[in-house]
């Protein structure tokens, strides 16, 4: 790898490990939706910015749009509103560590839509890490109804976060840049959310306090601008199961983080299951 892949990593595990605190921060009097509409507008507004200074660009066929539109389905939109939904009911820790998984779902989706057999390794790796999560959400599952909906929720976030991984792996397959494509994706996925706050009858409010705004602002341009065009453009050079190494990391930071701010309770069920999370992961990336 090169110094440029280091620098891209240190950029991910720094942003994901500091970006889920704020993520719960933003849930609240604002609908899920809403919050991640006003992150992205901000986001995509600077990405444009960027990209006309640097003249990127930004003039696309039918046929990119399309993808494009994928993109900010997956990524932009779906992902962020079933993680903000989940963090109505669970600690930012559970969220992180679910996401965390990132690595395996890459793997074994690529594996159903290219048609591809998971090798052994890859299966092995995939059990340890779901049970590690079980692990983790089981002190949970026994105290509260809704931690089970928020597990599948994360799953489905994570789900939709890897299917977009995919998506931009295809996109700069035909020679669109990451930053480009991330201003489009970004767009769109504001379209989306619009539409399915408008469907749900939510209100386009924003909470006028420093914590929601300075979160806000924090998700917007590292949580979005910074993190999105580090990840994805290890994932146009070395590849989505590469890219995973990311994710090895920065759940032990973000449980941390929850510790000291949302007095999230290390139980020894919850110590064995991130240490099989961390290990499936490890697993998972080398047995590419």
């Amino acid at each position: 790898m090169s110094s440029r892949d280091y620098l891209l990593y240190a950029s991910i595990i720094f942003v994901w490990s500091t970006s889920w605190l704020p993520l719960k921060w933003q849930v609240g009097v604002v609908a899920p939706e809403v919050s991640i509409l006003w992150r992205f507008i901000i986001a995509a507004a600077i990405c444009m910015a960027v990209a006309y200074f640097r003249k990127s660009r930004l003039a696309f066929d039918l046929k990119a749009h399309f993808y494009f539109l994928l993109l900010g389905l997956f990524i932009f939109s779906t992902n962020f509103t079933l993680f903000y939904t989940a963090g109505q009911y669970v600690t930012s820790a559970l969220l992180a560590v679910v996401f965390s998984t990132t690595s395996m779902v890459n793997i074994l989706l690529t594996s159903v839509i290219y048609r591809t057999r998971p090798q052994l390794g890859q299966l092995i790796a995939s059990a340890t890490g779901l049970a590690g999560i079980a692990l983790i959400f089981w002190p949970e599952l026994q105290v509260s109804e809704v931690a089970f909906t928020a597990l599948l929720l994360c799953f489905g976030g994570t789900l939709s976060f890897c299917s977009g991984n995919l998506i931009s792996a295809h996109i700069q397959k035909q020679g669109i840049g990451v930053l480009s494509a991330n201003c489009w994706g970004m767009v769109y996925g504001c379209m989306w959310l619009a539409s399915f706050a408008l469907l749900r009858g939510n209100p386009f409010i924003i909470e006028l306090t420093p914590l929601y705004i300075g979160s806000l602002l924090w998700l917007a341009i590292l949580g979005s601008v910074v993190a999105f065009f580090s990840y994805l453009s290890l994932v146009g050079s070395l590849g989505a199961g590469k890219a995973g190494y990311a994710t090895v990391v920065f759940p032990v930071f973000a449980l941390l983080i929850s510790t000291f701010f949302e007095a999230y309770q290390w139980t020894l069920p919850a110590i064995i299951g991130i240490c099989l999370v961390l290990a499936g992961n490890l697993l998972m990336v080398r047995a590419r």
